[in-house]
């Protein structure tokens, strides 16, 4: 894939060049909307905008062919509905920047994001070795080492204890370099979407990426889930229950699941 030569300085006008913000669709075009607005709001452009569809329903499409015209973003469409692996793959080949900031599209960025955005950048500038900037989660990465401009590096080791450990990657918001499914693998596709992601963040692990981490993690973006556009991600109940015998017993699944994942 063929680079854009970029010079990593910043205008006013908060306009990030070298980056493309990716935004993964699925029947939810008005929510993407108001992240769109939101963008807009802060001042906040970039040298691309893609759009990857995941074959949503006739009235979403037609509504995103009306958001292209006010926003200008590079719209990729699948003709059915293929998953969130196939989504991720065909939206990142669709951008030919250096770096690209993912963003589902039930997320909005908060007033400040200019800002840290432009302190992550400018670190995976200057860090070569570095493969990601993550902006969102759901808990505390639980082993950080300050670096600066309120980041940290995620510090990955299979003797740390716990198996939130292994919660290294995200498909929450984050910066990462282009090259990304050249370096850690295409995303799997034909599976249900915490599987894919949950096989990408053994890749990420196993092939020894490295990234950073806002610290206020749950300050910079925030996810809007509507009543009138849910979000179409489903778990089963024992994922997410805090039931105490249950909690335990899904912990010691996870910690037998993932240190052996991760060693074969």
């Amino acid at each position: 894939m063929q680079q854009r030569e970029t010079i990593f300085t910043m205008a006013q006008t908060n306009h990030f060049p070298g980056v493309a913000l990716m935004i993964t669709h699925y029947n939810r075009s008005r929510s993407l909307e108001r992240l769109l607005k939101t963008f807009a709001a802060l001042d906040c452009t970039f040298d691309e905008i893609v759009v990857s569809d995941d074959g949503s329903k006739p009235e979403h499409q037609e509504y995103l062919q009306q958001l292209q015209n006010t926003y200008d973003f590079k719209l990729v469409t699948a003709p059915v509905n293929k998953g969130l692996g196939n989504n991720l793959n065909k939206g990142q080949d669709a951008v030919t920047t250096p770096y690209t900031l993912y963003v589902q599209e039930d997320f909005e960025p908060a007033a400040d994001f200019a800002t840290h955005f432009a302190n992550a950048l400018s670190i995976m500038n200057d860090r070569p070795d570095i493969d990601i900037a993550r902006f969102y989660a759901y808990f505390k990465y639980p082993f950080l080492k300050p670096y600066e401009n309120g980041f940290s590096e995620m510090k990955f080791s299979l003797w740390k204890p716990g198996y939130r450990k292994f919660y290294y990657y995200s498909d929450h918001p984050h910066l990462r370099r282009s090259n990304f499914l050249q370096k850690f693998g295409r995303y799997p596709e034909g599976l249900k979407g915490d599987v894919t992601e949950y096989t990408m963040m053994m890749s990420f692990l196993k092939k020894k990426g490295k990234g950073i981490y806002f610290d206020n993690y749950r300050d910079l973006f925030f996810q809007k889930n509507s009543s009138d556009e849910p979000s179409t991600m489903k778990r089963e109940s024992w994922r997410e229950s805090e039931q105490p015998i249950i909690k335990a017993v899904r912990d010691i699944y996870r910690f037998v699941k993932f240190n052996r994942d991760y060693l074969f």
